[in-house]
């Protein structure tokens, strides 16, 4: 036990590398910019400097902050709701037929609100934390826990990314995006200046490696804030946009999508004035999910309605829906759903996952 102990927490402080080695460039990338460039380098009006230093500090400070909350905002868990009661877990657990133990979770899941499935059909369940999986809930290997709507873990974070911080990963790359991009921008006549020997300063290191720096982070940030936009406007997680998640009718990757404006709005919630502050204001509790009512085929022009188990989904033009078809699943629905897969269906060893 004792090795295994020491093992963990080795490996714990190792996952702080990243972190540390980011903290260090960015408190260098202050010293640099702030007293080395803007105070002792730069030819320019008081004005001009103070105008610089105030945009400087303004990028700096947000992404500090979006940082920051990135980092130690801690990642949602499923609710005791999720978990098996008592007596459940132990059938499940002396259950040695993997039929017998969909059983039970199929029963106990009867009054959650769930609408996925694995890829045979079968309530997701997770051994190691001994819950049900919530909707779009996964369990990271690295933090050792089941999160809720996980997106993937970040090295540089040294944190999950989900439903409790999604918001502050997104604003951290548009900030860490800006603050690159604006040092890049003001110190490029400086750096041109270095290559054609005309700039005559103890600073010309900094000056070198500030454009440098800022410019790569500039690039391989914005490949990464770009893919997380789109996942944002489609409503996905990264772990969906390469596994599309299971609907009792079948895999759908816009199975959680609203249209674009709702699917901000998942996101970064309704009032737009705090969009652009790291403040948790993403709509729901990571639990449930709304889902489109009808997923529409747009190469075939009809619409697939999202049937029960072992039924055959119906399928009508897309012209002779109206918005009021075009709905939520309700709970009570759901709730249905399940009773009559209890009582009319049959499990089959071969289905189970």
């Amino acid at each position: 036990m004792a090795p295994t102990h020491v093992l963990r927490c080795c490996q714990r402080g190792l996952a702080w590398i990243p972190v540390i080695f980011i903290a260090l460039v960015v408190c260098w990338s202050y010293y640099a910019y702030v007293v080395e460039l803007c105070i002792q380098t730069m030819c320019l009006t008081a004005v001009s400097t103070i105008v610089y230093l105030i945009f400087f500090h303004l990028f700096f400070i947000m992404f500090v902050w979006s940082y920051w909350k990135t980092i130690f905002t801690k990642p949602a868990n499923p609710s005791k709701e999720f978990c098996l009661p008592k007596c459940e877990k132990e059938r499940y657990e002396k259950e040695e037929r993997p039929e017998s133990q969909q059983e039970i979770l199929w029963r106990a899941a009867s009054s959650l609100p769930l609408y996925t499935r694995t890829g045979a059909g079968a309530i997701r369940y997770c051994d190691r934390c001994q819950v049900i999986k919530p909707d779009r809930c996964h369990h990271c290997s690295a933090c050792d826990m089941c999160v809720l709507k996980m997106d993937h873990h970040c090295p540089w974070v040294n944190n999950c990314v989900g439903f409790s911080n999604y918001k502050f990963f997104i604003l951290f790359l548009a900030y860490s995006l800006l603050y690159c991009l604006f040092i890049a921008a003001t110190v490029l006549q400086y750096f041109i200046k270095f290559w054609t020997n005309e700039l005559h300063t103890h600073a010309k290191f900094h000056v070198l490696f500030l454009f440098f720096v800022a410019a790569m982070f500039c690039i391989s940030i914005l490949s990464l804030f770009s893919y997380h936009l789109w996942l944002v406007g489609k409503n996905r997680s990264t772990i969906e946009a390469f596994r599309a998640p299971v609907f009792r009718t079948g895999s759908d990757k816009n199975g959680f999508s609203l249209g674009f404006r709702k699917n901000i709005a998942q996101v970064f919630g309704d009032q737009k004035k705090y969009w652009l502050l790291p403040v948790f204001t993403s709509q729901g509790d990571g639990l449930t999910f709304p889902t489109k009512l009808v997923n529409a085929d747009p190469e075939q022009g009809t619409v697939t309605l999202h049937a029960e188990p072992n039924k055959s989904a119906a399928e009508a033009p897309v012209s002779l829906l109206n918005d009021s078809q075009n709905r939520l699943l309700s709970n009570d629905q759901h709730d249905n759903v399940i009773t009559d897969h209890l009582t009319n269906s049959t499990f089959k060893s071969g289905e189970i996952a």
